[in-house]
Parts: C-alpha cells; structure tokens; sequence
C-alpha cells in the first residue's frame, strides 16, 4: 500500500476537486493525507451559517474535518498562510499571503509533511491553478518544489477537462440553455453556462490532449457530494452543485482528471486510470 498526499489551496477545494480520489484510495487500503495551504479566510460565508462573532476561518477549518471524516481520510494539515483572495483583489498584498510566501519557505514546510508521512504521490494543481486563483498557482509551484526536495516522483496536477465540459453543455444543451425540464434553477444555469464560456476562452481546465489520467470515482460520487456539503460556510444547500439532477451532477464531477509532470500521454493512447500504478 502507498500513501496519497493531497495538496490543495483552500478549505471545500479537496472535496470538488479530489474527493473522489481520496475516498478510493483509502477505501482501497492507502494512506490519505489532505494538506491545505489557508484556513480561507477570504471566502464569502453563506448567510446565517457563521455564529455572533465566530471567524471564517474557525468554521471552514471544523468543516474541513468534518469533510475529511465523511472521506476518512488519514490525517488534515494546513501550511499556516492566509488566503490571498481573487486575484487582482488588494488582500493579493498582505504579507501574510499565500500568494506572496517565498516559494523556498512554502516547500520546505510541505516537503517536511511529504517526508513525516512517507509520501508516495503528490496531487497539486496544473501551472495556472485551473482558473487562475493566485493561491492555486502558488500550490502549483509550492507543490513541484517540495516533490524535488522530498524526492517524490509522483507528481499529478489536478486539473478540469475543458474538452469534456464543452461536450457535456453540448450533449444538454435542452437542460443548460433552456430547462426545459424545470430540472434546474437560473442561477445554477447561468454558472453552468460560465464555466462552460470560460473553457471556451481558455481560462478554465486543460484540453483534453495534455490531460493524461482519468480517475472514475462515480462509485463514490456520493461520499464526494456529502464531503462537498460538509463546507456549509461555502456551499449553501441552494448551491448549482445541488441543484443539478443527480446524473448530471455524476457527469460533471464523477471523472477527476490529471496531467501528470513528468511523462505525457502519446495521442490515442487510452488515460492512466490510478495514479499508484
């Protein structure tokens, strides 16, 4: 058996982005380890969640161990830094940011984790964080640096397949551009449709062609979708994620895929399907 450690930016990214992932692996016998750079801080809480005078952060972190114990995982740690908001938004200067930690410092506080854990393989994101969030691009960098110093050579940046998205708006279209079916809300339509225009422009995702693993978890989407309701202070119960009919919410979320750094997939050639073999 191996041991997975999951590097991500943010409080709720580990459930959207690897939950499934995490949730096989242990079920599988592997060791999961979830590291999270900021305790969010700079997140928008859902109305009425947070109690008088209780911090973002306090709840997002109990949330991400309530999430972590829906996926049962191993063991949680945060890095320290603070959430360095949208990019281009003045909280991007705080000195205490992710986004402006020095690389060097950062990677040497993961690698230490890498090695305590005895890490196998390494998840972070791909070189633009997937949309451009600064404290994802930083987990990019961060991650790779620690990988060198902790000597772990496998490495998979966590990405979305923008091919794939512009399919499934296409294959429903009746749904997304008209809801017919009064299946789901305008908002959720609506942010259905900018992720999509997102991917369109190149901002969102990788193509398909560099992606080079595709890991099926729609055994465990469910587990996925309940650790993605545990960040309550994020994730309204009136959120698009759960107003999407279930089959719909499997297609978009019940295929997680990867590039990984250091070998590419020749083009034909079927995705990796485990990040352990």
């Amino acid at each position: 058996m191996a041991t997975l450690v999951c590097f991500h930016a943010h409080p709720d990214d580990e459930s959207i982005a690897t939950g499934g992932l995490m949730t096989l692996s242990k079920r599988d016998g592997h060791e999961v380890v979830l590291v999270v750079a900021t305790r969010g801080e700079q997140g928008e809480p859902e109305p009425g969640v947070l109690n008088d005078g209780e911090a973002l952060w306090e709840r997002r972190v109990v949330e991400t161990h309530q999430a972590a114990e829906i996926m049962n995982l191993d063991r949680v740690e945060f890095l320290g830094y603070e959430d360095s908001g949208m990019i281009g938004e003045p909280t991007n200067e705080n000195p205490l940011c992710f986004w402006q930690a020095d690389v060097e410092e950062a990677s040497r506080r993961l690698a230490a984790i890498l090695r305590e854990v005895d890490a196998d393989v390494l998840t972070i994101y791909d070189s633009h964080g997937g949309y451009g969030h600064p404290d994802h691009i930083q987990v990019h960098r961060v991650g790779k640096r620690a990988a060198e110093i902790a000597g772990i050579d496998r490495v998979f940046q966590s990405t979305m397949n923008r091919d794939r998205i512009m399919k499934q708006m296409a294959e429903n279209a009746s749904i997304f551009e008209n809801d017919v079916e009064g299946e789901l809300e305008g908002e959720t339509v609506e942010q259905m449709r900018r992720r999509a225009e997102a991917a369109d422009r190149g901002e969102f995702g990788s193509p398909e062609a560099v992606i080079t693993h595709a890991v099926d978890v729609t055994d465990v989407v469910d587990v996925k979708k309940a650790a993605m309701a545990a960040h309550r202070s994020q994730i309204g119960p009136d959120s698009f994620f759960f107003k999407m009919p279930d089959a719909v919410f499997a297609a978009a979320f019940g295929t997680e895929w990867f590039i990984a750094l250091e070998s590419s997939r020749a083009e034909g050639e079927p995705f990796g399907t485990s990040l352990f073999s």
